[in-house]
């Protein structure tokens, strides 16, 4: 059994090394310039996702909002829409689960802001539905996805899918990028 779980262990970190190699570099490139011109423009990002996404959403503003701004002249406004749960909760049962990012998003969004979702289906409703709001609100978005692609891949204006359709390796491969926009800023400013 433990020479199952050593080459098991080893497939594993193989196909993960494969998929961390094949993040486009030029789409993660080009989200840091869309989150350096939102900081200089004083807008707001906001992230999102569903499980193991909602995790890495969460993760990616507490970096975002202290790591890169913390003791900074100029700080990043982002909002994790996860992360208020009475609030999504309340949503989820007097309105619907699809709607719980959407709503939050009518409140608190502006034109030019930034909406960057994270789906390793892609079609996530209630992903889907912020960013079909936000594209038809003239927000920036930002998709992380799949292979699979899905709803995620038609709406987001900037998307950075990931070769793979494993879940776990796709969200894996999703933090990896999380923290390049991050330390893009905490390392090099």
């Amino acid at each position: 059994m433990l020479r199952l779980m050593k080459t098991w262990v080893e497939n594993y970190l193989t196909e993960h090394e494969r998929v961390v190699r094949s993040i486009p570099r030029d789409a993660v490139a080009d989200a840091i310039e869309l989150l350096r011109q939102a900081r200089q423009d004083g807008r707001t990002i906001f992230t999102c996702g569903n499980g193991g996404s909602a995790a890495n959403a969460s993760h990616f503003a507490v970096d975002l909002g202290k790591g890169a701004s913390l003791n900074r002249p100029t700080r990043f406004k982002i909002l994790s829409l996860n992360d208020n749960t009475p609030y999504v909760t309340a949503l989820a049962n007097d309105v619907s689960y699809e709607d719980v990012f959407v709503e939050q998003l009518i409140n608190f969004a502006m034109p030019g802001d930034i909406l960057l979702c994270m789906s390793v289906s892609g079609n996530s409703p209630n992903v889907v539905k912020a960013l079909a709001w936000a594209a038809d609100h003239e927000m920036v978005t930002i998709g992380l996805g799949s292979r699979r692609g899905g709803r995620l891949a038609e709406l987001a204006e900037h998307k950075i899918l990931i070769d793979d359709d494993h879940f776990g390796r796709v969200e894996d491969a999703h933090m990896h990028i999380c923290h390049m926009l991050c330390y893009a800023f905490m390392e090099n400013e």
